[in-house]
């Protein structure tokens, strides 16, 4: 024959030392494992007598939710628990010894006092239901309750280990002995150490990357073997000039290219005096020439790629850029 035993998680109660805060806990899931003694506390029967027990053991997983401060836990416990049994009266059975059984599932809500620091104190109350050993085992389903008292010590912001002490009681369980229905009462204490593992929060994607904002930039273009400027080069000359107004404070970039027709120092010579052009109308439109910096570059940069000796019109230019 067997007595019922409520098995729970629980915890014991330590001396606290002040911790400064060391990291910011953060809100999520967690999962966690333990496991320790439990320790009947002597009762009467209903038929007088009593039970008593020596140390028991007790598994139990849970899976919570951190508010920070505040918690919430389903809890899943198995246990056993070795007793003897002095009952009174003819009818039972005097001096019965045996182990007890229990399968509990618990919902919880708890307390964190300090979650940022590295010693968290916590309390906590839990209800639900317990299947115990009656005249076969796990036969009894009772209401099953705690009280929890523990601390925590936070290796980091997802792992804690932590010592619990719980005081554990279902209603009474029953158990019939040599034809008599015997009521028993289930309260319990219990010890365990408990691990703990939270789920680090999503990761926010990195913001993006700025976009590359290229300076404003302004092409200017002449005819075969010319530095004269046009009335519609101007016009873009007369934009460029709006341009660096706008900006308060800049400098222009006035780079000179031809095509590959003629020859190469001509080229160069003459890729430079277009700038040198494009500069002087950019002066008339009320940009300060300290402001501008003129580059000749003559067959270098070519804006459509040509074999030497063609004559290009869109590599004869100047490029205005504003920084």
């Amino acid at each position: 024959m067997k007595k019922s035993l409520l098995v729970a998680g629980a915890l014991l109660a330590m001396p606290l030392t002040a911790q400064a805060q060391e990291f910011a806990p953060l809100p999520g899931f967690y999962v966690g494992a333990g496991a320790g003694g439990v320790w009947y506390l002597n009762s009467t029967t209903s038929i007088g007598g009593s039970f008593s027990s020596t140390t028991g053991a007790l598994v139990d997983i849970v899976a919570g939710y951190d508010f920070v401060g505040p918690r919430v836990e389903l809890e899943v416990g198995f246990g056993f628990i070795p007793f003897t049994a002095n009952l009174a009266g003819t009818a039972a059975q005097s001096n019965f010894t045996g182990s007890a059984h229990q399968l509990h599932i618990m919902g919880k809500a708890l307390y964190d006092f300090i979650p940022a620091s590295t010693i968290t104190p916590y309390i906590g109350a839990g209800a639900g239901i317990a299947f115990v050993d009656g005249n076969s085992f796990l036969q009894n389903t009772v209401f099953a309750y705690e009280g929890i008292l523990g601390v925590g010590y936070n290796i980091d912001s997802q792992w804690r280990v932590a010592l619990e002490g719980r005081y554990v009681g279902t209603t009474n369980a029953n158990v019939v002995i040599n034809g008599v229905n015997v009521g028993v009462n289930n309260s319990n204490i219990v010890a365990m150490l408990y691990g703990q593992y939270k789920f680090a929060p999503p990761v926010a994607p990195p913001p993006p990357a700025p976009a590359t904002v290229a300076p404003p930039s302004f092409m200017v273009f002449f005819d075969w073997d010319s530095a004269s400027i046009s009335e519609a080069s101007l016009n873009v000359i007369r934009q460029a000039a709006g341009a660096f107004k706008s900006k308060g404070s800049a400098r222009i970039r006035a780079t000179g290219h031809t095509d590959t027709s003629g020859p190469e120092a001509y080229n160069m010579a003459l890729s430079l005096r277009r700038a040198n052009a494009v500069k002087n109308a950019l002066v008339r439109e009320g940009v300060p020439a300290a402001a501008i910096t003129v580059i000749g570059r003559g067959e270098q940069g070519l804006l459509v790629p040509t074999a030497d000796g063609v004559r290009e019109p869109q590599n004869r230019r100047v490029e205005i850029v504003i920084e």
